[in-house]
């Protein structure tokens, strides 16, 4: 038995703004600071083995202020997607070190054209109905953008390969990522059909999990 949790990154500012987010690199907002607090004890809580963060900062703050919260254990960033972060980025590792190993794969749904807008400029320009279109459907895609399905088939590639290799291991395994790229993971696990994916959505800071048998997950949180 294995155990697997989601967490969606805290509030950032632009979530406070009501802007498209996607790959735009924004930090958290002081709302989302606040609740790294609240979100602390239910991480050390947990027996957690194998962490993976998305590369967008807001991942990998929300990792940090959730660890500022817990006495003598210290998140190291390993970067494993290629390049001299990879090569030139490992350590010797010391006691209370928690390494988090980081990738873009797991970032946001890309926006292309709409990120950083504000939603409520959009729907005066394009209507409401078409921007909810452009946030919930599962395969329409955005001016330039990722579709929800875009999202799902580059994500789970790496959950397959990575992620399963370590619950079929016997390892626990925490994910920091963003809203459309934990959704497809939902959407894999629960075997949501594509429509149902619209009214889906992992509130900020939401902390999801899965116990995992060695064939099939039961959410427990």
């Amino acid at each position: 038995m294995a155990t697997l949790f989601l967490l969606r990154h805290l509030k950032s500012n632009w979530n406070t703004q009501k802007r498209f987010a996607g790959w735009g690199n924004n930090p958290l907002s002081s709302e989302g600071i606040a609740q790294a607090k609240e979100i602390s004890p239910k991480v050390a809580s947990e027996k957690i083995d194998v962490i993976y963060s998305n590369a967008l900062v807001r991942c990998l703050e929300t990792v940090t202020r959730i660890f500022e919260n817990i006495p003598d254990r210290f998140p190291v960033f390993s970067y494993i997607d290629g390049g001299k972060m990879e090569e030139w980025g490992t350590y010797e590792e010391h006691p209370g070190d928690v390494p988090i190993y980081v990738t873009e794969i797991l970032n946001e749904r890309y926006y292309g054209k709409l990120q950083g807008r504000p939603h409520e400029d959009l729907k005066k320009e394009v209507g409401e109905e078409q921007v909810q279109m452009w946030r919930r459907s599962y395969d329409q895609q955005p001016p330039g953008g990722e579709s929800m399905k875009d999202t799902y088939e580059r994500v789970m590639p790496f959950f397959n390969d990575h992620v399963m290799e370590n619950l079929k291991g016997g390892k626990n395994v925490l994910i920091v990522a963003s809203g459309n790229s934990l959704r497809s993971i939902v959407k894999h696990l629960e075997n949501m059909p594509d429509e149902d994916t619209v009214n889906f959505e992992l509130p900020f800071g939401a902390f999801v999990k899965y116990d995992f048998d060695g064939s099939k997950f039961t959410k427990l949180q």
